[in-house]
């Protein structure tokens, strides 16, 4: 029963994120379910190593515990814990991770990524004689 009023609360917040005006909050709102879907997909990337697996399956299975620093019924506040340990681990994993595996594994707006791992991948320098 409480998983369904779980879940059912996290589809009405999406749906009345998608409705909010482009800026912080929007992205704030739309942060932590693209970082959900990231994290499943990097867990199952060949191309990620383990030390980065277990950190984002950290950071996966800290925005799902009920158990948080700053309770989650605080408005604007409530998910700063759990966006601060997505980020914390995403981080970590993008210095042992290539680029494109985490661009492919990103489901939200790409600025977003570039924002939280300091701007966008470098261009891949041309084939070379040689």
């Amino acid at each position: 029963m409480t998983a369904c009023l779980v879940m059912a609360s996290w589809l009405i917040l999406l749906l009345l994120a998608r409705r909010l005006p482009p800026g912080l909050l929007k992205d704030l709102a739309g942060f932590l379910p693209a970082s959900a879907v990231t994290v499943r997909r990097l867990r199952r990337d060949p191309r990620v190593p383990r030390r980065a697996k277990l950190a984002v399956a950290f950071a996966g299975l800290w925005v799902l515990s009920p158990i948080d620093l700053i309770p989650e019924f605080l408005p604007i506040i409530g998910p700063l814990d759990d966006v601060v340990v997505v980020a914390l681990a995403l981080r970590y994993a993008a210095r042992r991770v290539p680029r494109a595996a985490l661009e492919e594994a990103w489901a939200g707006e790409p600025r977003l990524l570039d924002r939280l791992l300091g701007g966008p991948a470098p261009p891949a320098a041309p084939a070379g004689k040689g």
